[in-house]
This record gives structure tokens, sequence and C-alpha cells, in this order.
């Protein structure tokens, strides 16, 4: 029975993966206002009710990958030796997190950013940006070592605020520094507890 539940389960886990990549795909390839729900099923070879089991919509069929980096990271600072500091910990997790998942190249993050700038996605990605900081305030909160709310707060904003100024600086400047390089030496930068 466990071999059946763990073949169901990297089938549907391939399939919520096909569906994503069509429909970032289609969507960089036609706009994300020429793309339906229908057409990224049938990219797919499903039907739109199968579309419907693993997104509510295409926004965040599209955004299915972010979600899950984000996850990751959480789960990783979640992981971190008890004893780090808490800025090392996310230091150390967003290493980790840049080697379980190699950066694309520049070109093609540049075309995503371009198509997330969409007034559908803009609602969404913010909404998970609340979540994703919501969730590290809980995990460093969680791990002690002295942290308030205020302070927890504090350095889950500054973590992912150093992490969008690398991506920004690699993404439209002329660094020659890889992504995870530049982040880190970023977030070396910054004087948190």
């Amino acid at each position: 029975m466990d071999t059946l539940d763990t073949l169901r389960t990297r089938k549907k886990a391939a399939t919520r993966q096909s569906l994503h990549e069509a429909a970032l795909r289609l969507a960089m390839e036609h706009g994300l206002d020429g793309v339906t729900v229908e057409d990224i099923a049938d990219a797919v070879g499903v039907s739109r009710r199968t579309f419907s089991n693993y997104f509510a919509n295409k926004e965040d069929a599209i955004l299915h990958a972010d979600r899950e980096r984000t996850g990751l990271l959480v789960s990783l600072v979640e992981g971190r030796p008890p004893g780090e500091k808490p800025w090392q910990a996310l230091r150390a997790a967003c290493r980790e997190l840049y080697r379980a998942h190699p950066v694309p190249d520049r070109e093609w993050v540049a075309q995503l950013r371009l198509l997330r700038r969409h007034p559908s996605l803009l609602a969404r990605q913010a909404g998970d940006q609340f979540a994703l900081e919501r969730d590290l305030i809980a995990v460093l909160l969680a791990r002690g070592h002295g942290l308030d709310q205020e302070l927890a707060r504090l350095t889950a904003a500054t973590f992912l605020a150093t992490l969008r100024t690398g991506n920004v600086l690699w993404l439209e400047g002329p660094e020659e520094q890889p992504l995870p390089e530049l982040v880190d030496r970023l977030l070396g930068r910054v004087q948190l507890r």
C-alpha cells in the first residue's frame, strides 16, 4: 500500500509541476491575458477539472514554484541547528536553498519579472510575501534566542528585503557575481544578532 501511495504522490507532483510549467510558458509566450485555464490543461493533456484539482486559477499555477521555494526556505530555517543565532540560521538556509534550486539564466528571470507585473499576479505575490514573513517570524520565535515579536518581525522583514535587493541588483545591474554569492554577500553586510 505504501508503494501505491508513493506512486500516486509522485504522479500528482508531476502533474502539478507540468501544469505550472505549461502555465508559465504559455503566459510568457502570449501574455497572462492571452492564456486560459483550458489552454493550460490542453497543453498538459488533462481536463479542466483535473486542473482545478491542483490550482484555483492560472495565477496560482504560475506562482506554484515560488510557493514551493518559500515553503522549502521556511523548512530549511526550521531545520537549522538550535544553537545557531537567528540571522546566521536565515543566511545558512538561504545558501541551502540556492544549492537545492539553482538559479535560472538572467533572460528567463527578466521575462518572468515582466510577466509578474501583471495586476492579477501582484496581489497574490504580495499576499505570498506577507505569508512568508509571517511564517519566518513564527519559526524565529520558536527558535528562541531572546527574540521578542518585534525583533523577530524586524529580522524577517530585513532578511526578505535583502533577498529582494540582491535579486534586483543581479537582474538590473552589470553585476557579474552569481546571484547566490551576491545575496550571501548582502546578507553578510547586515548587522543583526
